[in-house]
């Protein structure tokens, strides 16, 4: 619906919606998922307990919005740094800007990044819609492997994906969305394996593991990318 057609009423429903949200990100950065409290919340947007649920009927549905708004943000990024790169980009350097991208959001959002990469909320399960949006930002990263030469260290994760995907047919049409059939084991153990150098690194950065080491995080990330392309011998990238 759009906003122009929306009443008052519902206007009003939107912006006090969106109000709560705020003020659960400013709890979220403050103390984590545990101190996003509803009672907090509802005195200071100035409701009653029972009035806030008619805008969110619990903490586990405020923290899914939270949810689907941070990959939705973190997913346009994904997507607008690979839209910068032109087509015959390199594979390594199309993954060092893609991950590059992902570690400069969490960054400047270190609570919302930690809310979907952290530590699991306790009690709280998410959506399975959740599912797809995490897909779509790892989507971008499948076309880097998408004529790779997995060395021997990793051909055990190819096999495994690969059988994954003749298994489940959702996720061999998801990997075709970036690479041609055949190639669907290579992708989505590439996709893996930057999903756990990337979040495994930048996790550690954004909750300061790394305060006073000696490095930044953006050296480390930019080592383990590069050596995650070694394994599938991407080719280096160009100066």
């Amino acid at each position: 619906m759009a906003r122009s057609s929306l009443t008052p009423r519902d206007r009003y429903r939107e912006q006090t919606r969106a109000e709560i949200k705020q003020i659960a990100l400013r709890q979220l950065a403050e103390g984590g998922a545990a101190a996003v409290a509803l009672a907090r919340i509802a005195k200071e947007v100035g409701l009653s307990g029972p009035a806030l649920y008619r805008y969110f009927d619990s903490r586990d549905a405020l923290l899914t919005d939270l949810i689907r708004d941070a990959y939705a943000d973190l997913g346009a990024v994904v997507a607008a740094a690979a839209q910068t790169l032109p087509a015959d980009t390199e594979p390594r350097a199309r993954l060092q800007t893609l991950a590059a991208g992902i570690r400069a959001w969490a960054v400047a959002e270190p609570h919302r990044y930690l809310l979907l990469e952290g530590t699991p909320v306790s009690g709280y399960t998410a959506p399975p819609d959740t599912l797809d949006s995490a897909r779509a930002v790892l989507g971008p990263f499948l076309r880097c492997f998408a004529a790779a030469d997995p060395s021997t260290a990793v051909r055990p994760l190819v096999d495994r994906m690969t059988t994954w995907a003749a298994e489940d047919a959702a996720v061999a049409e998801w990997a075709r969305t970036e690479v041609s059939a055949g190639a669907e084991g290579i992708a989505l153990a590439g996709a893996v394996l930057v999903w756990a150098q990337v979040h495994g690194t930048v996790g550690l950065e954004v909750s300061g593991q790394f305060t006073d080491m000696g490095h930044d995080g953006a050296t480390l990330l930019s080592a383990q990318i590069d050596m995650l392309a070694d394994a599938f011998d991407l080719a280096p990238s160009r100066d």
